[in-house]
């Protein structure tokens, strides 16, 4: 069976322009007819990731639309949205997760939010797939990265709109290590490694290496390097 077998008809990504979202986009690219992309501007801590995105698009040739939805600084407090809020490193987070508690990043409704919106776009531009970077294997603890919530949108979106959009999640059940081994399929790594923005504190590339998405990113980039060449591989 092809590793990327053909969808028919047009999708739209909901691209941040960090890791996840630029794998699926390429990703969309080679099973959809056609793509289009959609970026969400929330005047985010890591803000530098919409001008990320906008870059991304361009060169994959990707039409790309900027949506302003800045109430959600207003009404979800975050680290990702509040300056004075700070960043937990990954070791804070994960002791965080183990007494239950939501990680500081985490911000309130936006996965909600953002998909809704996609699915709106969608239906203007003729799309009926959309497609989100949302894992539930290897995340933060945010419960709207889970899949039990993709699903329940799905039907509340198409209930809401008389519609039948799909909305796709290729990187569910994928760890962080099995997201840059289809990176590396896609023949995009270099790419993603290189041109992404992660980092919650807005840094390009392999980021500052201590918040929770830098971690998560490095062990699994670390993790598919042994794996593809031994030990003696490159260290983020």
């Amino acid at each position: 069976m092809h590793l990327f077998p053909k969808i028919p008809g047009k999708a739209v990504v909901v691209f941040s322009g960090g890791q996840d979202s630029t794998t699926c986009l390429y990703w969309a690219l080679r099973v959809f007819d056609e793509v289009e992309a959609v970026t969400f501007f929330y005047q985010q801590r890591h803000h530098l990731e919409v001008e990320a995105a906008k870059q991304l698009a361009k060169n994959a040739g990707v039409r790309h639309h900027l949506l302003d939805v800045s109430v959600m600084n207003q009404l979800a407090p975050s680290s990702l949205t509040r300056e004075e809020v700070p960043v937990l490193s990954a070791e804070e987070a994960r002791e965080g997760l183990s007494k239950g508690e939501l990680p500081s990043t985490f911000v309130p409704g936006r996965n909600m939010v953002f998909l809704t919106f996609a699915g709106i776009l969608a239906r203007q531009v003729g799309a009926k797939h959309i497609v989100t970077g949302v894992c539930e294997t290897d995340f933060s603890g945010y419960p709207d990265c889970r899949d039990m919530f993709v699903k329940s949108l799905n039907v509340t979106v198409n209930l809401a709109m008389e519609e039948s959009f799909v909305i796709h999640t290729p990187l569910m059940w994928l760890d962080k290590k099995a997201t840059w081994k289809m990176a590396d399929d896609l023949g995009v790594l270099d790419i993603i490694k290189n041109q992404t923005l992660t980092c919650y504190n807005g840094i390009m590339g392999d980021g500052c290496g201590t918040c929770p998405s830098c971690y998560l990113r490095r062990r699994g980039y670390e993790e598919y390097m042994e794996s593809k060449h031994g030990t003696d591989c490159e260290r983020v």
